[in-house]
């Protein structure tokens, strides 16, 4: 099992906690814990088996190192923004975030202007309107333009990480 497996389990403990000699050490926990409970296993769907004890080892070794990390001043600030928030989804959250300005500043102007105030600045058309001077009519056709050019670029991205 061990030869046939090592690579992908290792690979699997790799990509999550992203230390070679954490994921060493965590490869080496999954295959010790599999034969534990070797008797328990009927044998099929052996890879599937092994990489959910790979993932479930390396999830609880990155909550124990986060139960011992202290947080900095800005992880601590930033995660009391919305306490009902995790700093995980606070961190998603930004990254989504920056892939929105990014590709609603790649947008031709007007779009571009309208998919920041509307989408990234979350800006109503009325608001939109008032602060530009615009009609609201020109103003909500002006969204719904960038909307259907903000979704072609994430088809695209979304193809190109495919």
């Amino acid at each position: 099992m061990i030869d046939t497996y090592q690579n992908l389990i290792f690979s699997i403990c790799f990509k999550i906690v992203h230390d070679y000699f954490d994921a060493e050490d965590l490869a080496q926990e999954t295959f010790l814990s599999a034969y534990k409970h070797l008797s328990d296993f009927d044998r099929q769907y052996e890879k599937a088996w092994l990489s959910r004890i790979a993932t479930n080892k390396c999830l609880d070794f990155i909550k124990r190192s986060d139960r011992k990390s202290i947080p900095t001043e800005d992880e601590y600030f930033t995660s009391q923004r919305n306490p009902e928030t995790s700093p995980e989804e606070n961190i998603l959250e930004q990254e989504v975030r920056l892939q929105l300005s990014t590709r609603c500043n790649s947008l031709k102007s007007p779009y571009r202007e309208i998919a920041l105030d509307h989408f990234y600045r979350e800006l109503s058309a009325a608001e939109i309107a008032a602060n530009t001077g615009k009609n609201l009519k020109t103003v909500q056709t002006q969204i719904y333009r960038a909307r259907a050019l903000l979704q072609k670029t994430y088809r695209k991205g979304a193809l190109l990480n495919e």
